[in-house]
């Protein structure tokens, strides 16, 4: 990995440390032009308003790129009250259909901060029963509710172990404005949180914040077997996102199991996430990276090994698709199986195709 990529990567990890707290931030300790190094991956990365916290208590709250926080800090507390509008909205338009949805992530993560502004939100992420799918849909493709842009499932494939029922029955009310949204559990949120970091390759540093803010947050009562699931892998992932959120943010394990306050993780892991840091735009992720599309390299084998070298997979990405280990072991398995996997998806694909026409 370039030492550089690296260096930014270890920089934004250093700017956030610690800056979902409500107290006790600590010292912000980069200089001013390590600031105008990192500043485009804050604003490109939605951590801003986060930046801006732990910079309004330094020396360079004033300076150029301390201000583009501040105006990214305002413009992001603008979007949070308009967004939470929307959210309003669809409550409301369920509630008179009389219709139920489990709310997760955006919104539902911005709880764990001291205010909403720190974390931005865009989609809304809702979960339904399969019986209520449709009308759902129906609804928010209507004139009613085309406005609203949610994202609408059937189930979280990350804690897809856990039935629709039994998010169900965990989930809790929380006011937005006049009226009530459920959203889920703490203990399913959490790993909600921990495992789309993973699944999506930890490219983005809000994530990681999400979980070490959830980690600080827990109550006494907030049952970690019950987080960690019946599944050892993905509890293995859990556990490796808490490792993660201490090694590179500075969260405190302190309201974690004993057994799991000394979380390592291994520095193949560490070295992919801060490289992601490096480039925390969705324009460098999957599918987005992938200009060659498969069939026409297909098509024209001059361009496949383009093709394929745009689609080599994260590492992190590539164990969580084929739900593996995140252990010292090498990658490169994970790496071929996972392409190997997207090829007879791609070709299958492909023959339906060639048998419909």
């Amino acid at each position: 990995m370039s030492r550089t990529l690296r260096t930014q990567g270890a920089l934004v990890a250093s700017a956030l440390r610690g800056a979902w707290r409500a107290k006790e931030l600590p010292p912000f300790d980069l200089s001013e032009h390590e600031l105008d190094q990192i500043t485009p991956l804050l604003l490109g990365s939605g951590a801003a308003a986060l930046g801006w916290r732990v910079v309004d208590r330094s020396a360079l709250r004033e300076s150029a790129s301390g201000e583009l926080l501040h105006q990214a800090y305002r413009l992001q507390s603008l979007q949070s009250e308009m967004q939470e509008q929307k959210i309003e909205k669809v409550f409301r338009l369920l509630r008179e259909k009389s219709l139920d949805a489990i709310l997760a992530k955006g919104w539902a993560a911005a709880a764990l901060y001291p205010n909403r502004t720190l974390r931005p939100y865009g989609d809304i992420d809702i979960l339904v029963r399969s019986a209520d799918h449709q009308a759902v849909s129906e609804l928010f493709s209507g004139p009613e509710g085309s406005d609203c842009w949610i994202d609408l499932h059937r189930q979280f494939s990350e804690i897809g172990n856990r039935t629709v029922e039994e998010l169900f029955s965990r989930s809790k009310m929380h006011r937005v404005g006049p009226e009530e949204a459920r959203v889920l559990g703490d203990e399913d949120h959490v790993a909600l949180l921990c495992i789309h970091l993973l699944k999506h390759g930890g490219w983005r540093p809000l994530w990681l914040c999400d979980v070490a803010a959830a980690m600080e947050a827990a109550a006494p009562t907030f049952d970690w077997e019950l987080c960690l699931g019946r599944d050892p892998i993905r509890a293995s992932w859990i556990q490796s996102a808490f490792g993660l959120a201490r090694r590179l943010l500075g969260a405190s394990t302190d309201k974690l199991p004993s057994n799991m306050r000394t979380l390592q993780v291994p520095e193949w892991l560490v070295d992919t996430v801060l490289q992601q840091w490096a480039n925390p735009f969705a324009r460098y992720q999957a599918p987005m990276n992938h200009p060659v599309p498969m069939a026409d390299a297909w098509r024209r084998p001059s361009r496949l090994i383009e093709g394929l070298r745009q689609r080599w997979p994260n590492p992190i990405l590539a164990t969580i698709s084929v739900h593996g280990r995140l252990n010292d072991l090498p990658r490169l398995p994970y790496q071929l199986a996972n392409c190997v996997a997207r090829a007879v998806r791609f070709v299958i694909s492909g023959s339906d195709e060639l048998e419909e026409h």
